[in-house]
């Protein structure tokens, strides 16, 4: 993976968080995921190893869990 991938679900952490993750790396170095508009990237999200979102994937494969918003299970509903 050449990208970061910032997943989220769209409540008012996520989208703060994002606008955050774009201001800092940059929207050409990031894909954003919002499971609201693409729930069949929750699966991608828990094997790259996604607990909750926001959470960002970076290329080497690290997840990073930012300011908890909702657990994967909420995020299934």
């Amino acid at each position: 993976m050449s990208k970061s991938i910032f997943y989220h679900a769209g409540c008012p952490v996520c989208v703060s968080a994002e606008q955050d993750i774009i201001n800092l790396i940059g929207l050409d170095n990031v894909e954003v995921v919002h499971f609201g508009e693409d729930k069949n990237r929750i699966l991608e999200a828990e094997n790259a190893g996604v607990k909750s979102v926001p959470a960002l994937v970076t290329p080497t494969g690290n997840v990073l869990h930012i300011n908890f918003g909702a657990s994967m299970e909420d995020v299934k509903g």
